[in-house]
């Protein structure tokens, strides 16, 4: 099935739909999201699938013309990229802001530590993976530095001790509550299980705030999306 009919499906179903594929590292930070929020019922995915390079193709692209994923489109056409800003929009809609923080102080510190999530971990290991690895194969990876990919990889390790570091005197990645900032350092170690991006063994604070990530019902939610597989059209 095409883009553009999955468009004309979709539209006649949900108010809300997320161009997305089902295990991609980063649509993980969004349905994860989603599923914190109890929003999933409302969204209609339209898969667009990474490996083939669906997303780099026209269609997609007068979508987003980034050529990145996912995206949200609202009932009345409005398209909303990059996970921060799709969050942002979700945890206002129900008038209970806690994935983004609630006074200016949250808001400051968690829309900062995403960020640094961002920069520092989950964006070098993306690099790592479509420089330094295959990546999407040749069809989609049509320049690739494996130098700069190998330092991009050197950098999310950085990252991991980065964040090792601060959970060790905190619970939650930008302090006392689980926010966007959390979904974010946990989408990077989605990707660098991907792609066999070991997290150093002394990384201890890291290890076990991910095992305790793994018991929130948001997370088991997208495992379970996951694990019912790509989908038949």
């Amino acid at each position: 099935m095409t883009i553009a009919s999955q468009q004309a499906d979709a539209s006649a179903i949900s108010p809300m739909k997320i161009y997305d594929w089902f295990d991609g590292p980063y649509p993980a930070r969004v349905r994860i999201a989603l599923a914190e929020k109890g929003l999933l019922p409302k969204i209609d995915f339209v898969s667009v699938n990474l490996w083939t390079g669906e997303h780099k193709e026209p269609d997609f692209l007068a979508i987003n013309y980034s050529g990145t994923l996912p995206v949200l489109e609202l009932k009345d056409g409005t398209l909303i990229a990059e996970c921060t800003a799709i969050t942002q929009y979700l945890d206002t809609l129900d008038g209970n802001p806690t994935l983004t923080g609630e006074t200016p102080l949250e808001k400051g510190i968690i829309h900062m530590m995403t960020k640094r999530a961002e920069i520092e971990f989950l964006d070098a290991v993306s690099v790592y993976f479509h420089h330094a690895t295959p990546g999407l194969g040749p069809k989609v990876e049509l320049y690739q530095n494996a130098e700069w990919g190998t330092k991009m990889g050197e950098k999310a390790v950085r990252g991991m001790r980065y964040f090792d570091h601060l959970l060790k005197s905190r619970p939650f990645v930008a302090g006392d509550k689980f926010s966007m900032a959390d979904i974010a350092v946990l989408g990077g170690m989605i990707f660098a299980s991907l792609v066999k991006l070991p997290v150093p063994e002394d990384c201890v604070a890291l290890k076990a705030w991910h095992a305790k990530m793994q018991e929130r019902s948001s997370v088991q939610i997208w495992r379970a999306m996951v694990e019912q597989g790509a989908p038949k059209s």
